[in-house]
């Protein structure tokens, strides 16, 4: 399944207005996808398949100069953060033990070096450090933008990547999503992880949920949206501190970037806009702030 990106109407600005983080116009909504692994791209029957393209044409509809992505698979140091600021890039199949075809498989993209930069300065403005790299689209990013960007739904906008911090401080993301909070008047915030993610409990069998997914999962959608703020910050630093988070997440880093997300969309409402659960797996989508 090959998806072609047009970037023949594109032209990126020169020059980017930087709007203060302290009070920010405004803004596009932030979000929060469960990417899940290769073999989603062939699933069409899985309920993740058609959410991810409901994403898409949100995106698209919501005519975005850009979109700034994180991953899970795209971690900097414990106190500096990489931005990619490559123009193009190759794609990165960081998988294992799958069938050959899936390593094959293309999605088009472009980077922005420019606005790469901006959030260099962005974030520095904020004293987070942080180091301009180029490197290529992991499958965090690329294995839904497929599903959500397809050649019936085309993203003409640059992608530029931002990573996490390494190591699981909660409070780290956090500000470094309220950091990169100005930018979203005119780019959309994707954050990509998983809700509920132990590849050690595996499973592809979808008529069975494994007993800590679901009560984990439902308190993440509590924490998530049924208060804003300093009060939902203070429910997502608990959520992680239940007796069922290291069931429900052996390491952190496919949570991590939903705190980015709150960061980023401090006072904005979160919804829920999908939601699945099957083996060890919770596949929930986010939306912060309206559309």
């Amino acid at each position: 399944m090959e998806n072609v990106c047009r970037f023949s109407r594109f032209r990126f600005p020169t020059t980017i207005t930087r709007m203060s983080s302290k009070n920010p116009p405004a803004s596009l909504p932030v979000y929060f996808l469960s990417h899940g692994g290769p073999p989603i791209l062939e699933w069409k029957h899985h309920p993740a398949y058609s959410a991810f393209q409901r994403f898409g044409k949100e995106v698209v509809s919501l005519k975005p100069k850009g979109i700034i992505v994180l991953s899970a698979h795209f971690a900097g140091n414990r106190d500096e953060i990489f931005i990619n600021a490559a123009e193009f890039t190759d794609l990165i199949y960081d998988f294992y033990g799958f069938p050959k075809h899936y390593y094959q498989k293309k999605f088009s993209h472009k980077g922005s070096p420019e606005l790469a930069a901006e959030v260099s300065r962005v974030l520095a403005s904020e004293n987070i450090k942080s180091r301009l790299v180029k490197r290529g689209l992991d499958h965090g990013i690329w294995v839904p933008f497929s599903i959500a960007f397809d050649s019936n739904n085309p993203l003409e906008v640059p992608i530029v990547q931002v990573s996490i911090y390494a190591g699981e401080n909660l409070e780290n993301h956090i500000a470094l999503g309220k950091a990169l909070a100005s930018l979203r008047q005119s780019f959309v915030i994707v954050n990509s992880g998983q809700a509920v993610h132990n590849l050690r409990d595996l499973s592809f069998d979808e008529t069975y949920v494994l007993p800590y997914v679901k009560p984990f999962d439902k308190a993440l959608e509590a924490a998530m949206t049924e208060s804003v703020g300093d009060e939902r910050e203070d429910a997502m630093l608990k959520l992680m501190k239940r007796s069922d988070a290291r069931a429900a997440h052996p390491t952190f880093d496919h949570i991590l970037p939903i705190y980015v997300a709150i960061g980023a969309a401090k006072n904005a409402r979160g919804k829920q806009i999908f939601n699945h659960r099957e083996g060890s797996l919770g596949w929930a989508q986010y939306r912060l702030d309206e559309v």
